[in-house]
C-alpha cells in the first residue's frame, strides 16, 4: 500500500515536470536541437557569435600588424632611411668594370606590375570560381564568402612578398656589394685614382653628380628582380598545382608552370646581361625567392592543407578564420 501511494505520488510529480520542460522547449523554439538543425539559434548562440566576431576581428588586426612589421626593412630601404654599407674593391678587379646601360630589359615598374597583376589576378579569379561553383562553408565574421577567400589567399601572397623583399633589401644594405658597372657609374677608372693592381681601395670619391646612381651601384647582392620574379611565378605555379584539378589539365598545368618559371629565370638572366648583377647575385635571388614561395605556399597559405572537420564532406572548404589553415581542395 505504501509502495503504490509512493509511485502514484512520484508519477504525479514527474508528469508536470515533463510537461513544463516540453513547454519551455516549445517556447525557446526547440533550443535543445539547436546544434543539429539550427533551431533556437537566436536564443542560444547570440553571445557566442558576439565573442566569435570579436576574436576574428582581433585576428585580422594581428594579421595587419604582422604585415606591417614584416614590411619595415623594405620601406626602410625604399625611403632611404638606411644607407648601404660602403664596401671597397681591389684595384684591377675586372668584375666591376662593365659599361653602364641606361635602359633595362625588365624595369622595376614592369616587374612589379607584371608579378602582382598576373599572380594576384589569377588567384582572385581562382578563388571566385571556387566560391561560385564549390560548396564553401565560412565561419568568418565577414559573411561574404568571396571576401573571406580573397583575404585568405591574397593575404598570404602579399605577406610572403613583403617578407621576401624585406630580406632582399636587408641583404643589399648590409652587404653593399658593388655592381658590375660600378666604376662606370662612379665615373672613375683605375688609372684615374692611381691605384696599384691588387691593392685594396677602402673608399673612393666618385665623380658622378647623381648620388642616387652611386648608391644604387652599391646594392648588387642579391638580385631583387630575381627574387621577386621567382617568388611570384613559383607561388602561382604552386597555386595552380593545388587548384587546377581539371582532368584535361594533365599536360596543360605543367606547361603553364614551366612558362611561369621560365619567365622568372629570364628576368634574373636579364639582370646579368644588363650588367646590373653578378651571376652569384641572381642565383642567390632565385634561391631566396623559391624558398619564400615554398614556405608561404605550404606553411602559411591553406591551399595544400586538408579540412580536419569530420562533419564536412571532401568537396567543401572550411574557412575558420581569415587566414585559417583548415581548407580543402575543391
Amino acid at each position: 500500500m505504501f509502495n503504490s501511494n509512493s509511485s502514484t505520488h512520484m508519477n504525479s510529480d514527474t508528469l508536470p515536470r515533463d510537461a513544463e520542460l516540453q513547454l519551455r522547449l516549445a517556447d525557446n523554439g526547440g533550443a535543445g536541437e539547436a546544434r543539429e538543425n539550427g533551431a533556437g539559434k537566436h536564443f542560444l548562440r547570440r553571445p557566442d557569435e558576439r565573442s566569435f566576431c570579436t576574436k576574428r576581428k582581433m585576428l585580422v588586426g594581428l594579421d595587419i600588424l604582422c604585415l606591417c612589421i614584416a614590411s619595415i626593412p623594405f620601406f626602410a630601404c625604399e625611403l632611404k632611411a638606411v644607407t648601404p654599407h660602403l664596401r671597397g674593391f681591389f684595384c684591377g678587379d675586372p668584375s666591376i668594370t662593365y659599361p653602364f646601360v641606361e635602359g633595362e630589359a625588365i624595369p622595376d615598374s614592369l616587374l612589379i606590375a607584371g608579378g602582382i597583376t598576373i599572380t594576384g589576378l589569377t588567384i582572385a579569379l581562382g578563388e571566385c570560381f571556387r566560391v561560385r561553383f564549390c560548396s564553401v562553408h565560412s565561419r568568418a565574421f565577414v559573411r561574404n564568402r568571396y571576401i573571406s577567400c580573397l583575404y585568405k589567399e591574397l593575404g598570404s601572397f602579399v605577406f610572403g612578398g613583403c617578407v621576401g623583399q624585406s630580406l632582399t633589401n636587408m641583404a643589399k644594405l648590409s652587404v653593399g656589394r658593388l655592381r658590375p658597372n660600378f666604376l662606370k657609374v662612379c665615373n672613375i677608372t683605375y688609372a684615374s685614382i692611381k691605384c696599384t693592381p691588387g691593392a685594396y681601395v677602402a673608399d673612393v670619391h666618385c665623380q658622378q653628380p647623381r648620388t642616387k646612381l652611386v648608391e644604387e651601384a652599391r646594392k648588387s647582392f642579391f638580385s631583387g628582380h630575381a627574387s621577386f620574379a621567382m617568388y611570384t611565378m613559383l607561388y602561382l605555379a604552386f597555386y595552380l598545382q593545388a587548384r587546377l584539378s581539371w582532368r584535361g589539365a594533365r599536360l596543360l598545368r605543367p606547361l603553364v608552370q614551366f612558362l611561369l618559371v621560365m619567365i622568372a629565370i629570364y628576368t634574373g638572366l636579364s639582370r646579368i646581361s644588363d650588367y646590373r648583377h653578378h651571376p652569384s647575385d641572381v642565383l642567390a635571388g632565385f634561391i631566396q625567392g623559391g624558398l619564400t614561395a615554398y614556405w608561404v605556399a605550404f606553411y602559411i597559405s591553406s591551399m595544400f592543407k586538408p579540412c580536419t572537420r569530420p562533419d564536412l564532406s571532401p568537396a567543401c572548404i572550411s574557412l575558420e578564420s581569415p587566414l585559417s589553415s583548415q581548407q580543402t581542395v575543391c
